[in-house]
């Protein structure tokens, strides 16, 4: 089915030579915001692309350092003639809050609604009962792409992920829309970026009558399950590989995620592997 391909895969489907579909009813079709088929990223030179892979490296190594230390770890380390100003720029790019260990890769919109967190006193029982969403940034060799994933937080179960190599909230609502077909939580969070305050994003909770649950503003550590798994996918598989393209980092992705759900004992699971309960429960 269209509906269980990956956004990339959407795409190569289109056919720029049929004069008797339009690009806009193939892309209803197939489900794809016609924007992003559009979209052409600005090349960023190398100077960028090194030093903003740097900046996520140190920052997943020390995720409450700011601008300035990261100045002085990239003066001091790495011997680069870096200001703090284009640092601090680099990071608002990434999304990277300085002040707080907390990845926060789409600045919320004042004009959609923000819910309350509800997982403050919740006791995890079950599988499905929570899921948790998060973004993060993957550097290339010549650029980045951008990952998303839903985690069951009592297994700590991969349930979907998407990649794609831009902010645009369509790859978010497919690993959505992927995980409430695998399984429909009771609870859905996520920080308070864009993504997660659209409408796109909300309908879709709501039509499948899901409690929607959002971090507290400042507090880093409300989704700290999803976060430890980005520091595990990083320096257990991406920090280790040599990225060129956006299809490498699928296939990193795919292989550690697959590694993590199947074959890594988890030590809160009293050394199972969450697919075991996951899909036994």
């Amino acid at each position: 089915m269209v509906s269980q391909l990956s956004l990339i895969e959407k795409k190569n489907l289109l056919d720029f030579s049929n004069n008797k579909i339009s690009i806009r009813k193939q892309c209803e079709l197939i489900e794809v915001n016609r924007s992003n088929i559009y979209y052409k990223a600005v090349q960023p030179t190398e100077y960028e692309v090194e030093i903003k892979n740097l900046i996520d490296k140190i920052y997943t190594k020390y995720p409450s350092f700011g601008s300035r230390r990261i100045t002085i770890i990239l003066k001091r380390d790495y011997k680069k003639p870096v200001n703090r100003k284009r640092i601090k720029n680099y990071m608002n790019q990434m999304g990277i809050e300085g002040i707080c260990p907390k990845i926060n890769l789409s600045k919320k919109n004042l004009e959609n609604r923000i819910y309350p967190y509800l997982l403050s006193n919740i006791s995890l029982v079950n599988p499905k009962q929570v899921y948790s969403t998060d973004i993060t940034y993957i550097g290339l060799r010549n650029g980045w792409t951008y990952l998303v994933a839903v985690m069951d937080w009592y297994l700590r179960y991969v349930v979907s992920w998407e990649l794609d190599q831009t902010l645009e909230v369509d790859f978010v609502i497919e690993a959505v829309k992927n995980s409430i077909r695998i399984g429909k939580p009771e609870i859905f969070n996520s920080d308070q970026g864009s993504q997660f305050t659209s409408n796109k994003y909300i309908s879709i909770l709501k039509k499948s009558e899901i409690k929607i649950s959002m971090d507290h503003k400042g507090r880093c550590f409300d989704n700290i399950f999803i976060e430890r798994l980005w520091r595990s996918l990083k320096y257990e598989k991406i920090y280790l590989s040599e990225l060129n393209t956006p299809r490498d980092v699928r296939k990193a992705v795919k292989e550690y995620f697959e590694f993590y759900n199947y074959k890594r004992p988890h030590q809160s699971l009293n050394y199972k592997v969450p697919a075991d309960i996951f899909f036994n429960n």
